[in-house]
């Protein structure tokens, strides 16, 4: 007599992913918006369905076994179809877009032109401080879209992703307003010889962007400041800041700080270079919106348009100009 076949739950299979990415039940049912009780229920019927033990599980840790770790790419493949299949038919997720920080502007707009150009969709905001902090959460699924410096990622994170060049955002220096350059209107690269400035030195998010700074002062006589203690907030990072009393190295849009000054930097003009990043492969409307979204407000305010006197490192130029 004929067995009938075996079906699968997608839900099942999401709940199987999240717990082998965070190994630790209470992250992924939290990840989820579920009980752990209930997730935990999830995966033994998963194991029962597929009559094979997909975890390890003691008091100390969660360990995936060899059938759980042949599992996740299957599962992986399934729920990427089941997206791209929903996104066909108008019945898309919510499409989760890093925007680094609260304040920075050119995700920011990218993001209210998107929602204009896909009412349709939900397009929600999320906050992962850093491009290389985001990019691991984009591989993981737990990020749809970011945005930042693609060149300063290493080549593995750079393997699984795609990006659409955003703008050329020219940088600045943030000067306690006591210092005495902060009486400029404009600072010369060359007036901060000397000076140690802070770029988020030992910040495990934001490497692409000391990677920046470093390749910026480097030969200026300019110095990178040592690694401050992590900050979780603005408002932490603002008081830290104010006990160190370095410069920082900043973005022309980047959102003001009690006690100091914003100042653009020239001779020559340092440009930050940010682009819309999205996991390879991922098909969803939402994502189209931000491309089209990114290209009209970037035709708009000119924001790939390189000034005469603009600085970039030649690995960033390469990956600026891989859509021209």
């Amino acid at each position: 007599m004929p067995t009938s076949p075996v079906t699968v739950d997608p839900r099942l299979l999401r709940a199987f992913l999240a717990v082998a990415e965070e190994l630790h039940f209470t992250r992924a049912a939290a990840r989820l918006y579920v009980a752990q009780q209930a997730l935990s229920r999830d995966v033994r019927r998963l194991e029962r369905e597929l009559r094979a033990e997909l975890f390890l599980r003691t008091t100390r840790q969660v360990t995936l076994t060899p059938d759980g770790e042949r599992l996740v790419p299957y599962a992986r493949r399934v729920l990427d179809a089941q997206d791209e299949l929903l996104a066909a038919f108008g019945r898309a997720r919510p499409l989760l877009v890093d925007l680094n920080f609260s304040g920075l502007l050119t995700g920011h707009r990218v993001l209210v032109r998107a929602r204009e150009l896909a009412p349709e969709q939900e397009l929600l905001a999320r906050y992962e401080s850093g491009l290389t902090g985001a990019a691991v959460e984009l591989l993981a699924g737990r990020l749809d879209a970011s945005f930042g410096r693609f060149a300063g990622l290493a080549p593995a994170l750079r393997a699984g992703l795609e990006q659409q060049p955003v703008r050329y955002e020219p940088m600045t220096i943030a000067l306690p307003e006591e210092h005495p350059l902060a009486r400029l209107t404009a600072v010369p690269l060359a007036a901060l010889a000397g000076e140690t400035v802070y770029a988020g030195a030992g910040n495990p998010r934001t490497p692409e962007w000391t990677d920046l700074a470093h390749r910026l002062f480097e030969g200026r006589g300019i110095q990178v400041a040592p690694a401050a203690p992590p900050a979780v907030g603005y408002e932490e990072f603002q008081r830290i800041m104010a006990r160190t009393g370095h410069p920082i190295l900043a973005v022309v849009d980047s959102p003001p700080l009690p006690g100091m000054v914003l100042r653009p930097l020239v001779d020559p003009v340092p440009l930050s270079p940010v682009s819309l990043v999205w996991r390879r492969g991922l098909a969803h409307p939402g994502v189209e919106a931000l491309r089209r979204a990114s290209a009209e407000v970037a035709a708009r305010e000119g924001w790939l348009r390189r000034p005469m006197d603009g600085w970039i490192p030649a690995a960033d130029e390469k990956v600026m100009n891989s859509h021209n």
